[in-house]
């Protein structure tokens, strides 16, 4: 028996390419492995860039502006992705999903998002794309109408339990309102934690490598609170940079019920090989809470590492999209 059959856990591939798409992603979803996909700027940056699988359409599309380049290229992807993702789909409407997400220049334009989170899901034209928007200020106004509208969202850069509570909430009543059967997962990001304070971590005699998890297992807490059998945790930001920790490191301490686990396509690889295949002990919200009182009394300031995550989440898909842009008029 899998995962997905015992405890309601998926595991979904944080890669998009196209002849990815045509050999390998078709193997792991015949065989079980992953239930699901997602894409961000920075991997369309690098796919789009490093592979010559887009040059004849790249060559096709010169007369056009750069986003419209860019668009064409991602949405034939992303077509592609949900069309080999339909059966799963359809067998299981939590899974088969793929993610696409808005234009990371338009974080605080909330009117702007929701005019492209609509648009892209029209192009798209298929019902198990999630339309990702960053958890922002005005990313909560969008997540809300978007879900109103019966398009599916993928909640994106939550690091703090705040934001994964205004997010949950967005979603909450932008299902309820639209009287369908919208789904909706939270990506909390979690090794990028640890890869900013394991250094002073370490300097004030603190454990190293665990901020990340037990940030979002408070997350995940806080999300099942509302109650929603539609609204997932998704753990995000889950490979493993250096040789201190196992690669699967941060899948196999993140396996809960009614949680997605999306990681790069080598960490699954791993993973198969060598992670562990049981459900995770589930430390308590009072486990965890202790846990944030210990870092506080040891002068650690939690909300400003959750802004300088924030900010430099939003920097690195903003740079990437710029980047990329630049790329394909050059």
């Amino acid at each position: 028996m899998s995962l997905k059959e015992e405890i309601n856990y998926s595991l979904w591939c944080d890669f998009i390419e196209r002849d990815f798409l045509e050999n390998r992603f078709k193997e792991i979803i015949k065989k079980g492995i992953i239930q699901g996909a997602t894409s961000n700027p920075a991997i369309f940056e690098s796919s789009i860039s490093n592979s010559v699988a887009y040059k004849q359409q790249l060559d096709m599309l010169q007369a056009n502006n750069a986003k419209t380049i860019y668009e064409e290229l991602a949405l034939t992807d992303i077509k592609r992705a949900a069309f080999l993702l339909d059966k799963l789909h359809k067998n299981d409407s939590d899974d088969g999903f793929i993610s696409i997400e808005v234009d990371p220049l338009l974080c605080d334009d909330a009117a702007g998002t929701i005019e492209e989170g609509v648009r892209l899901y029209s192009q798209i034209n298929a019902e198990n794309v999630m339309i990702k928007v960053p958890a922002t200020e005005a990313g909560y106004i969008a997540m809300r109408e978007l879900t109103s509208r019966g398009i599916n969202v993928n909640a994106t850069l939550i690091f703090s339990p705040a934001q994964a509570i205004k997010c949950a909430q967005a979603l909450d009543e932008g299902i309820k309102d639209s009287n369908k059967d919208i789904k909706a997962v939270i990506s909390v990001f979690v090794s990028r934690f640890d890869r900013l304070t394991d250094g002073d971590f370490a300097l004030k005699g603190l454990q190293t490598s665990k901020l990340g998890i037990i940030n979002a297992i408070k997350c995940y807490h806080e999300v099942n609170k509302f109650k929603n059998l539609n609204i997932r945790t998704l753990f995000a930001s889950t490979g493993v940079k250096g040789n201190e920790l196992s690669p699967s490191y941060y899948i196999d301490n993140l396996i809960f019920p009614n949680s997605v686990n999306t990681a790069p396509l080598a960490t699954i690889e791993d993973w198969l090989t060598d992670g562990s295949k049981e459900e995770t002990p589930l430390m308590s919200e009072v486990e965890c809470d202790k846990y944030f009182e210990t870092l506080k009394q040891k002068g650690i300031k939690m909300q400003a590492i959750y802004d300088k995550l924030l900010i430099d989440g939003l920097d690195a898909f903003k740079v990437s999209f710029r980047d990329l842009l630049s790329k394909l008029i050059n």
